[in-house]
């Protein structure tokens, strides 16, 4: 099982009816090349019957815009129904599905939630807001913003990424605006989830065992493993691996760091092996992932 998690969509996870799949971008089992996603909900949808299943994002925080037709939220097993236009903010790790009437219209917008430390980290004026789960009206003017950043995002550009990350950091900070501060709107999971995750962040080069992080966060190797599989979907071990595929594809995307150094600083004395785990966990070599990102091959 801890071979098919290196993967950050996880097939094999279906298979267990008592666990949430949880997903890169639904249904994919490709990289995430990019600073940002976003497409058409008929886009992914409509080949789908209207329908996405139950499931959730490790590292990604999703917001949707539905402009038209009719579509049915489930948020955390509860269903609610989205009066267009709407907008619905999930963050990473809640588990979510849409049914959605034919032919319904509108953007879903996809940001790995660590390259965004300004609109999801502590003390960012919008991390309180957006770590809940919420649906909202959604103001007039703000299919035009969505419809901006899409045609950015498919297409080439001077500045680019800086402009993809403007236009995604100002939606957000509209969507923060419109976040509820009633009681009873979602609250995130168990915040040792949290911990564990800092914990790998800052001990990525040092080759911790679950037992060190376990013993850092005060439980047992076992409600560790507990916790990981209650609360993302992912063992231990996967959900370790697939934050030291993330760093590892930040590190290729915004540095010039040889492979081999990148492999060095995630813990990975052997740069073969460093090679052949991202070629697992991504599709392909860490040095083809490069030129992915670059445009080139």
């Amino acid at each position: 099982m801890d071979d098919a998690e290196l993967f950050w969509h996880f097939p094999a996870m279906i298979d267990s009816a008592h666990v949430i799949p949880a997903w890169q971008l639904y249904g994919e089992d490709s990289p995430f090349p990019d600073l940002l996603h976003i497409e058409r909900i008929v886009d992914r949808a409509a080949g789908l019957d209207w329908r996405i299943a139950p499931h959730r994002h490790v590292h990604l925080h999703q917001m949707f815009l539905i402009r038209s037709g009719r579509a049915r939220l489930t948020i955390d097993g509860a269903a609610q129904d989205m009066a267009c236009p709407a907008v619905a903010n999930i963050p990473r790790g809640v588990v979510h599905g849409f049914a959605f009437s034919a032919g319904t219209d509108g953007y879903v917008l996809t940001l790995p939630a660590a390259d965004f430390p300004e609109l999801f980290v502590d003390p960012a004026e919008t991390a309180p807001l957006l770590a809940r789960a919420f649906i909202a009206p959604a103001p007039e003017d703000m299919q035009a913003p969505f419809a901006q950043l899409a045609a950015l995002h498919h297409g080439p550009g001077a500045l680019r990424r800086l402009r993809l990350r403007a236009g995604a950091v100002s939606l957000c900070c509209t969507l923060a605006e419109l976040a509820p501060h009633a009681p009873g709107t979602h609250t995130p999971g168990d915040p040792r989830i949290a911990r564990f995750e800092a914990l790998i962040r800052r001990e990525l080069a040092s080759g911790w065992t679950l037992g060190d992080y376990a013993h850092a966060l005060a439980i047992s190797e076992r409600q560790l493993r507990r916790l990981c599989t209650g609360q993302t979907g992912l063992s231990a071990h996967g959900f370790l691996e697939t934050i030291r595929l993330r760093e590892a594809c930040r590190m290729l995307a915004y540095t010039r760091m040889q492979v081999q150094e990148v492999g060095f600083a995630l813990g990975f004395d052997d740069p073969a092996y460093f090679t052949r785990t991202f070629r697992r966990g991504m599709g392909l070599a860490p040095g083809l992932y490069r030129k992915r990102l670059d445009g080139v091959g």
